[in-house]
């Protein structure tokens, strides 16, 4: 394993049990039953671990979208040509992708990131991170070499300092990628165990039969490769994706530097998988936005036993879900420090009596006239 990536788990910590004492508190004190906000309460408490104390409000809060392509597609597991990537990276540039919407509705800066397209991108608005042009048709040969796999890893932990120091406070994973489905798949089975057939989805779309494909697909590259479960950078550079990669790197930048990761879908949260497997302290850093449409989505974060706080029948990616459920992070910080607590408010607490003695009430005469 490269010495940076080595360094970068080593870096990562547990979350400050102090301060979740502190925020706990604090939240129990609030104007309202304890507890009954539910996961927003949990939430403010996971913040306080990471950030050390109360979370900033309004902190600046960035999506990263890696993109790179897949030379699986190959073997017909889209239903989309790979052509669309980088399509689709010119429509993010100019603004008129659903990640674009939901970022600007929620205030999110966004970054673009090339890590592994395969045509030559001249747009200067975009992040050339690029490790080669594509990965390997992962039916036939490995997807990538391992150095490979870890430089993806490594522009990733890089992209996530760069934005880390330069005040971001909160990431957000998005990803792009024509066949990024079926790496993700692959990779889930060869981490967790799960066979193919239960983790493979329809992605883009997939009729029956291309399904049947897609999923024959997974199962001979499982058997061609072998990969090793427990070297997730082995697994990686065998059935994986370059963007894949790059954002399991941003995931351990972040946990490196106590910053929350918002985890989009399914392939976001293999990503994350491969994360955990190298460092499992790296899941007091992960906030689950939604759950996928995507089959693997629902076991894997049943695997990981991670909630996800949106369900709206999503499968779109971009980051789509993260972005949503930053207004989520947001009123969880907001509540734990705009909320008054009972003495602030003069308001009684179970079995108390009102601190604020010129608030008496006054019963109401309800004579109907």
């Amino acid at each position: 394993m490269h010495e940076r990536i080595k360094s970068t788990l080593a870096q990562i910590k547990p979350l400050d049990l102090g301060a979740m004492k502190q925020v706990q508190q604090r939240l129990d004190q609030l104007t309202k039953p304890q507890g009954s906000l539910g996961r927003l309460e949990d939430l403010a408490v996971q913040l306080g671990g990471i950030n050390g104390g109360y979370f900033p409000l309004g902190t600046r809060k960035k999506v990263v979208i890696m993109v790179a392509d897949h030379g699986v597609t190959e073997e017909g597991v889209s239903a989309f040509p790979s052509e669309v990537t980088a399509q689709m990276v010119a429509n993010f540039v100019n603004g008129g992708a659903a990640i674009n919407v939901l970022s600007r509705l929620g205030g999110v800066e966004e970054r673009v990131v090339d890590i592994g397209v395969t045509c030559e991108l001249e747009l200067k608005e975009v992040t050339a991170a690029r490790v080669r042009s594509g990965t390997g048709n992962f039916a036939r040969e490995k997807a990538m070499t391992l150095a490979e796999a870890e430089k993806a890893v490594l522009n990733g932990i890089d992209i996530a300092l760069e934005e880390i120091d330069s005040g971001v406070g909160v990431l957000a994973t998005g990803e792009m990628g024509i066949g990024n489905t079926s790496a993700s798949s692959a990779v889930m089975a060869a981490l967790t165990g799960y066979p193919p057939a239960s983790v493979v989805g329809r992605g883009t779309g997939l009729e029956d039969e291309q399904l049947a494909q897609k999923i024959t697909t997974v199962e001979k590259a499982l058997a061609l490769h072998r990969p090793e479960p427990g070297d997730p950078l082995d697994v990686l550079s065998k059935v994986g994706g370059l963007e894949i990669a790059g954002l399991t790197g941003l995931i351990l930048g972040a946990a490196a530097s106590r910053c929350p990761v918002v985890i989009d879908g399914f392939i976001s949260t293999v990503a994350a998988l491969v994360a955990v497997k190298l460092n499992p302290l790296v899941m007091n850093y992960l906030v689950p936005s939604h759950l996928s449409q995507e089959p693997g989505h629902d076991l894997l974060l049943e695997y990981m036993e991670l909630k996800p706080y949106l369900n709206l029948h999503m499968r779109l990616g971009e980051g789509t879900g993260a972005v949503l459920a930053m207004h989520v992070l947001e009123a969880s910080a907001r509540i734990l420090q705009e909320m008054a607590t009972f003495s602030e408010a003069g308001v009684s607490e179970k079995g108390e009596d009102s601190a604020a003695e010129d608030l008496s009430c006054t019963p109401r005469d309800n004579h109907i006239q």
